[in-house]
C-alpha cells in the first residue's frame, strides 16, 4: 500500500508491502530512504555487499546506493522515501532538525546492515512504525499531521543511532558518559565557547587533563579532531543541499573568515568548498 497524503506528498511517501520475492531489479534511490522490516527474513544487498536481515531491522539507503532483497521468509517491508524538498525544508526552517538530517545524509556507511545501534531504540521504532500504519489505515482527523510528527521522531532516532557510529570505536556497550559528551557536542556545534575543553570539563565534572585521555580511549579520536571533522561534515552538507554562500557558511560555523574555512575544508576533502560544490552539483 502506498500513501501520498496531501500534507506529506511534497516531501516524502510511505509504503508497506508483503512480499515473497523482490522481483524488481536492483534500484537506485532518488534521495534517501528508510526501510523497516516488520516481519520476515532474507538477505539485503547494497552496492554488492550482503547482510542477513530479520524482523526489527532498519536500513538507511542514500542516493549513491544500489540495493535489492533476496527473501527467504515472506517479508513485510515498511518504506519511507524522502525527497530533496524534505531536506531543504528542514535546513531552511528547522534549526533543531539540521543536525539530524545532516547525520542521515553524511554518515550512512553505504554498506548493508541495520542502523539501530542503541538497543532501547529497537522496540521504540517498532511502536512508531505500527502507529504510522494505524494512522494511515484508520485515517482519523489530523492523521496526516500525526503521521508527520511520528516520521520526524523516527528521523531523530535515526540521527541518534548514526551519532553512535561516528567515532570509529563507539559501540552499543560504550560508556554512557562519552555518549553524553557526543550529544553535548552535537547540540553545541554552533557555539564554540561551549566546546572549549574547560567548558566541557566543567559541564561533565571531569578534570581537563583526564577529559582528553578519556575521550580518545572511548572513541579512538581526539576531542578537537572529532569536533572539527563533525563540523566539516555539516559544512559538506550545506554545500550539497543549500544555496548558502561560502562566507555565510563560514559565519554560521564561526570560522574566522572564508579563507579559514577554505583552508580547513581543503585539508578535510582535498579541494576547496567552491570546487567541491561544483563537482557535486
Amino acid at each position: 500500500m502506498l500513501m501520498k497524503g496531501n500534507a506529506l506528498y511534497r516531501q516524502y511517501e510511505i509504503e508497506w508491502k508483503d512480499l515473497e520475492s523482490f522481483n524488481r531489479p536492483a534500484r537506485r534511490n532518488n534521495y534517501f530512504e528508510l526501510i523497516y522490516i516488520i516481519d520476515g527474513a532474507g538477505i539485503q544487498t547494497v552496492n554488492k555487499n550482503r547482510f542477513n536481515y530479520r524482523k526489527g531491522n532498519l536500513f538507511l539507503l542514500t542516493p549513491q546506493d544500489v540495493y535489492s532483497f533476496y527473501i527467504s521468509t515472506r517479508t513485510s517491508f515498511f518504506f519511507i522515501r524522502f525527497n530533496e524538498l524534505y531536506v531543504k525544508d528542514k535546513i531552511n526552517k528547522d534549526n533543531d532538525a539540521i543536525t539530524q538530517v545532516e547525520y542521515i545524509l553524511q554518515n550512512a556507511s553505504h554498506k548493508p546492515g541495520c542502523i539501530l545501534k542503541n538497543k532501547a531504540d529497537k522496540p521504540l521504532i517498532a511502536s512508531l512504525v505500527s502507529s504510522i500504519l494505524n494512522e494511515q489505515t484508520n485515517q482519523q482527523l489530523y492523521y496526516t499531521r500525526v503521521s508527520e510528527q511520528i516520521v520526524n521522531t523516527i528521523i531523530t532516532i535515526v540521527a541518534r543511532n548514526l551519532a553512535l557510529k561516528l567515532p570509529k570505536n563507539i559501540k552499543e556497550t560504550t560508556g554512557e558518559p562519552v555518549i553524553e559528551i557526543l550529544n553535548y557536542i552535537q547540540q553545541n556545534i554552533f557555539d564554540p565557547k561551549n566546546l572549549r575543553v574547560e567548558k566541557l570539563s566543567e559541564h561533565f565534572n571531569i578534570s581537563v587533563n583526564y577529559l582528553g585521555r578519556y575521550f580518545k580511549k572511548q572513541t579512538g579520536d581526539t576531542l578537537q579532531n572529532y569536533i572539527l571533522n563533525f563540523k566539516m561534515r555539516l559544512v559538506e552538507t550545506r554545500l550539497l543541499h543549500s544555496d548558502m554562500r561560502i562566507n555565510e557558511i563560514a559565519h554560521e560555523f564561526n570560522f574566522t573568515d572564508e579563507s579559514h574555512l577554505n583552508r580547513l575544508f581543503k585539508k578535510y576533502k582535498g579541494i576547496n568548498p567552491t570546487e567541491f560544490r561544483k563537482v557535486n552539483s
